[in-house]
């Protein structure tokens, strides 16, 4: 038996008990797997702080501490932790204006914050959800509450990181700008699951109080269907169904790829506390008791669909960083990273047919830019771009391979339709008007080289440098037409 700080403990493996002057109990059953994560304890009392530090420690996180408000804001910022456990009634900074002022900041706000406190009116639980607190726990906290939302919530802010880190890079790329903090969620879609009819309708009348557009399911299927057709921002489960299992419904949100990322509110009965922690390790977000108050119903709802706007709006940030990186920005086309990638998916597929490889290269290029300048040239290849792409098939794919260079990738193409294609691509831009300037046309043509392959068993390269190979055939006899490399054995 071990004995520090006036608290007992069993064995780890056993049940485990905590019994503390200031009123926490804990109970602990068998450990989850460990999370390592940074945490941040708020407390102004010593022994609170040795108490979380203690349990989150046997856990294997790294935990730090800070005594009030003005000393937890400036902690986050340095140590930037995964979660912070914050105190309501503290000296110089209370923990509902220390909450405001993280959920405000763009450096703190994607970090979860629950609250913990002695005080137990429901009028104190919501000043702290609509201070932005991610959850509010009142003493005694069961510590399998307690580390199941630490597990919950440390999840997410990973999750959140990793956008956040992407994000970082399409700002460095110039692709996106900071991310707003959110400010109303009125338009916001959520899928009330109840097949209680006075049930759903509370919180549906109480979702619309908020400016939200509520749908209702009254069953397993017809959840999975709606969610399935309509982009929700929130999914508010009743644990209590009667004719489905709720935890299932929860397991086959989380694991469909139209719904995993949509926030999952658990409603339940206060005797079932089990099955809300195990719909927390199947990746509900936050839960809420019977009966149901509907001032904390909407803080709860407006805290989980403003982080999913925020999460949306990372994610877009990473698309965007995705599409620079795979397209050229001057044509629209894809570049040649994305080429080389695609085409070895195709070679390696074996989708039947062949594929024709066509590498076009614009004559006398260099004496476009020479004599009316790069501006010029630009618009060039762009009017050149045009032609491609009105030219080719919706399935075909047309990139930017460099300067001058274009490619376009056809599969399933025979050797009469790559033909066919090469030639007419040429004969496009060979009757392209290009008028840049006032009174000034210029005559553009292009050589084009073709290869062709029915082997899926070599590298892009090779048919790339086949195509490239006939390309500079086409202008050594005289430009302006198409060149055939010898097509590629299988």
């Amino acid at each position: 038996m071990i004995v520090q700080a006036g608290y007992e403990w069993k064995s780890e493996t056993t049940e485990t008990r905590c019994r503390s002057l200031f009123g926490w109990r804990v109970e602990y059953k068998a450990p989850s797997p460990p999370m390592t994560a940074r945490i941040l304890v708020v407390d102004d009392v010593p022994a609170n702080v040795r108490l979380l530090e203690t349990r989150l420690a046997a856990e294997y996180y790294q935990v730090a501490s800070a005594q009030d408000g003005v000393e937890a804001i400036r902690a986050a910022h340095s140590y930037q932790p995964d979660l912070i456990f914050l105190d309501v009634m503290m000296p110089n900074m209370d923990g509902y204006e220390a909450c405001r002022r993280l959920k405000a900041d763009q450096e703190t706000l994607h970090i979860p914050v629950v609250m913990v406190t002695a005080l137990t009116e429901p009028s104190e639980r919501l000043l702290g959800l609509e201070a932005g607190a991610d959850d509010f726990l009142t003493k005694p906290v069961e510590l399998d509450t307690l580390l199941a939302r630490t597990r919950s919530l440390v999840r997410l802010k990973r999750m959140l990181d990793e956008l956040r880190a992407r994000g970082e890079t399409a700002r460095a790329l110039g692709v996106a700008g900071e991310s707003p903090i959110v400010t109303s969620i009125a338009g916001a879609r959520a899928l009330v699951v109840d097949d209680d009819d006075e049930s759903a309708q509370d919180i549906q009348d109480a979702l619309s109080r908020e400016g939200v557009i509520p749908g209702r399911a009254s069953s397993e299927a017809e959840a999975l269907a709606l969610a399935d057709a309509v982009p929700f921002d929130l999914i508010v489960l009743s644990v209590s169904l009667k004719n489905d299992d709720p935890l299932r419904l929860a397991s086959r949100l989380r694991a469909a790829d139209s719904t995993h990322d949509i926030p999952l509110l658990l409603v339940a009965e206060r005797e079932q506390r089990e099955r809300i922690l195990r719909g927390f390790d199947l990746g509900a977000n936050d839960w809420l008791l019977r009966p149901m108050d509907d001032n904390e119903l909407r803080a709860r709802s407006r805290n989980l669909i403003k982080r999913k706007f925020y999460q949306d709006r990372l994610r877009a940030d990473v698309g965007s960083a995705l599409e620079m990186a795979l397209t050229d920005p001057l044509t629209g086309f894809y570049n040649q990273r994305y080429l080389m990638r695609h085409l070895r998916g195709l070679l390696v597929s074996n989708q039947g047919g062949g594929i024709a490889v066509m590498m076009i290269d614009v004559d006398h290029f260099k004496s476009i830019n020479d004599q009316f300048g790069h501006p010029v040239g630009d618009q060039a290849l762009k009017a050149i771009a045009e032609v491609l792409r009105s030219r080719t098939r919706v399935f075909d794919t047309v990139a930017r391979y460099g300067g001058e260079e274009f490619v376009v990738v056809m599969p399933g193409a025979s050797l009469e339709e790559m033909e066919a294609a090469g030639e007419r691509l040429r004969a496009a831009v060979d009757e392209l008007v290009f008028s840049p300037l006032p009174g000034v046309q210029i005559h553009m043509t292009v050589s084009v080289g073709l290869a062709f392959c029915e082997a899926i068993n070599i590298a892009p390269e090779v048919l790339i440098k086949a195509a490239d190979q006939a390309m500079y055939q086409a202008k050594n006899t005289g430009r302006n037409r198409v060149a055939q490399a010898p097509t590629i054995p299988a």
